[in-house]
């Protein structure tokens, strides 16, 4: 008996060490050896990888990549289009430097271009029907650029074909207010007007000028607009300098809404429904013809009538006048201005090419596409973003042969983005649910660089943190001391309550690039990153060449980035803050930030709007409350993150947080804001047409309540400002603790 008590107590003891011994190995496994997908949970970004990212970004690798890119013109679904498409799925397919995956998205859409065997043209005809003028056909050619047979003529995308006669009158910038002002004395009915850009849409320019009258719309650059006044191409102009010359031509998309015209809110496929031709909104109704400034000023300097006023005066070197029609002194006297335009629409397919490397831990995903081309006019020069960062970002070079982002990461190069974002809206309603449930941000790099003076960004207040880290972190050009961040500060900068004079982070209200879809129809976080010019030498609304057949890699090379060195530091910001949010374990957006923006805009309209809502018994006092409900959220949610060691937290709760921060831009997303407003539904960040910078649904609804006084107007303010309420409000409850 004692000697089977003696073996039990020496099993026990054995099973006891064992045991304990597994016990001691679990935990030291468990702890010092787990798992790698333990150790991916709780990996944070890795600056040193960052660090020797920002090494890896050549400028003379830019250089070539560019100089690929920009052999031939490559407007969309042209060969040369094709040829691009064709050479970018190879590269992100190569099985050495390649992408995890790489494919093609195919729309059929709907484009619109000139007419291959009659080009359009601008004549002065004169009573007898002789042809005193006729506008030039092409630009000049300065450089062999200019002589590639694929240059496309000048048109105006989407604008009707037709062969209006009339009257010519000087229409300042074709604003709604500059018709009116016209109409006051001058009889608009079978008139060509004539305007220059800026001030409203390229389409607006004709859709406001229909009403009034006038049959035919003429579209120029003014040397004031553009090139301080340059006139001469002797020694003033391109390609003397980087001012346009006399001949260019701003081609362009004359539509007032994204994506594709046939098929709103559904991707265009082949079997998608498509409206008829006849149903399409947006688009000029009238015939128009964009023209140079030397055409201009033939036309201009010769018109008759009154003298327009100061405001309404250009750079050329005479008095700007009314019309209608030429001084009774010139060589075009009683003769009327002949708009012949043969443009046609058809249905051809667009393709993007999309790219990604797969994350190892989270379903959401980082989109960082690329205007690399498709554009309906010259080479494109600014499109090396994509391609540069491919090599390095990559799963196969060496620098990060064993990295895997936490998210993925997809490319992309959209296409026909320059008839009006259709590569990258279609992109969006294709995959509608998979990017409204997994979409983290949206990086845009469209023109990359401008110039070569600093950078500009606009974005999402929720970005703006991780911008400012970024920009910390990144050189100027040709400065080993000055950051990016501090040459910013010196160009664009604004007084924050929180952190004293900063960057300016612009916003993005308007559809200016590809970011458009992401950001209003999606409330995708977005951002868009550019080098620019210093605007206190340049008046210059955009860089002089921009959508002229001088848009080329010479022009590039010359005067917009000599040596490519801001090209070289976009793709070393933009690449920052992408492996900042691919990487790091809590996304690195800011509710804080958000918060003093809706403070901003709240400020703004009390101080605009509080008076006249109170006369029409319309209280404020709820906004006041819906903003400080959603600082205090804000608050709250940065405090968590601050004080929290979140790499000792479950998978579970860093995913809540994260889907707190991805979310907060979507929760101000309202299907139903603006029924009028194609594809806007962010109440904060929707198109506005009234200067106060302020929640746009509510501004625009102020202004025309203002003009009318009509109580249903007045009755919409309410109802915008019910809006604005709610939305901010439920945009709080998403940042409040889950429940």
């Amino acid at each position: 008996a004692r000697s089977k008590m003696w073996k039990k107590i020496l099993l026990f003891g054995l099973l006891g060490a064992a045991i304990l011994t597994f016990g001691i190995l679990v935990g030291h496994y468990g702890i010092e050896k787990s798992p790698g997908w333990v150790r991916d949970m709780s990996r944070d970004v890795d600056e040193s990888m960052i660090e020797q990212f920002i090494k890896e970004v050549d400028n003379k690798r830019i250089e070539e990549y560019l100089k690929e890119l920009t052999k031939v013109p490559h407007m969309a679904t042209s060969s040369g289009d094709e040829q691009l498409v064709k050479y970018i799925l190879d590269q992100w397919k190569d099985p050495i430097s390649g992408l995890d995956d790489a494919w093609k998205d195919t729309y059929k859409v709907y484009l619109s271009f000139p007419s291959d065997t009659t080009p359009n043209r601008v004549t002065v005809v004169s009573p007898t029907d002789s042809v005193l003028f006729t506008s030039r056909l092409k630009e000049k050619n300065y450089t062999e650029d200019q002589l590639h047979p694929d240059v496309v003529q000048p048109y105006a995308a989407y604008a009707p074909a037709g062969n209006p006669k009339g009257r010519l009158v000087y229409a300042n910038q074709g604003k709604v207010s500059d018709y009116e002002f016209l109409n006051k004395t001058i009889d608009l009915n079978g008139a060509i007007a004539i305007v220059r850009y800026g001030g409203a849409g390229r389409a607006n320019k004709a859709i406001n000028a229909a009403p009034f009258g006038v049959i035919g719309v003429l579209v120029y650059t003014d040397p004031k607009d553009i090139n301080d006044g340059k006139l001469s191409d002797v020694n003033e102009t391109y390609p003397n300098s980087w001012y346009l010359p006399p001949s260019g031509v701003e081609r362009g998309s004359y539509n007032t809404y994204f994506g594709d015209l046939l098929t709103p809110y559904l991707a265009a496929k082949d079997y998608t429904y498509r409206i008829k031709e006849a149903d399409i909104k947006g688009i000029p109704p009238i015939p128009t013809q964009p023209i140079g400034f030397e055409d201009a000023s033939a036309l201009i300097c010769k018109l008759g009538g009154s003298d327009a006023p100061s405001l309404w005066q250009g750079s050329f070197k005479c008095t700007y006048r009314l019309g209608p029609g030429f001084e009774p002194n010139s060589i075009f006297n009683n003769s009327e201005v002949q708009l012949n335009v043969y443009n046609k629409g058809e249905l051809k397919n667009s393709d993007n090419v999309m790219g990604v490397i797969r994350g190892s831990v989270e379903p959401g995903v980082l989109y960082v596409p690329q205007t690399l081309s498709h554009s309906p006019v010259p080479p494109d020069t600014y499109t090396h973003f994509t391609i540069e960062n491919k090599p390095v970002l990559g799963p196969s070079p060496k620098l990060y042969r064993r990295w895997r982002p936490r998210r993925s990461i997809i490319f992309g190069s959209w296409g026909a983005e320059e008839f009006g974002l259709i590569g990258s809206t279609e992109y969006t309603e294709e995959y509608y649910s998979k990017l409204r449930d997994r979409a983290v941000a949206y990086i845009n790099v469209d023109i990359s660089v401008f110039a070569n003076a600093t950078l500009r960004v606009q974005g999402s207040p929720a970005a703006q943190s991780v911008v400012f880290t970024a920009t910390k972190q990144v050189k100027t050009p040709g400065s080993p001391s000055t950051s990016v961040y501090d040459n910013w500060i010196q160009y664009f900068n604004r007084s924050s309550p929180a952190y004293g004079i900063i960057p300016n982070l612009g916003y993005l209200t308007g559809a200016g690039s590809d970011y458009a879809a992401f950001m209003h129809f999606l409330g995708i976080t977005s951002m868009d990153i550019a080098y620019t010019y210093d605007r206190s030498k340049t008046q210059a609304r955009i860089y002089p060449a921009y959508h002229t057949a001088y848009d080329t890699f010479d022009y590039a090379a010359r005067y917009i980035d000599p040596g490519f060195t801001s090209h070289q530091t976009v793709a070393r910001t933009a690449g920052n803050v992408l492996l900042r949010l691919a990487d790091s374990l809590v996304i690195p957006f800011n509710a804080v930030d958000y918060a003093e923006t809706l403070e901003q805009f709240l400020n703004t309209s009390l101080d605009s709007y509080n008076t006249r809502l109170m006369e029409k018994g319309i209280s404020m006092e709820p906004l006041k409350t819906a903003v400080a409900k959603f600082r205090t959220a804000a608050n709250s949610l940065s405090r968590l993150i601050q004080d929290t060691d979140l790499t000792k937290e479950t998978p579970l709760r860093i995913r809540r947080i994260n889907d707190q921060l991805m979310f907060m831009d979507r929760a101000f997303v309202d299907p139903m804001a603006f029924p009028d407003k194609y594809h806007y539904r962010h109440v904060i960040w929707a198109s506005r047409s009234s200067g106060v910078v302020t929640f746009p649904g509510l501004a625009d609804a102020f202004a025309r309540a203002v003009s009318t006084d009509s109580a249903s107007d007045w009755d919409q303010v309410h109802r915008h400002l019910t809006i604005v309420i709610q939305t901010i409000e439920g945009a709080a409850h998403t940042l409040e603790e889950v429940i």
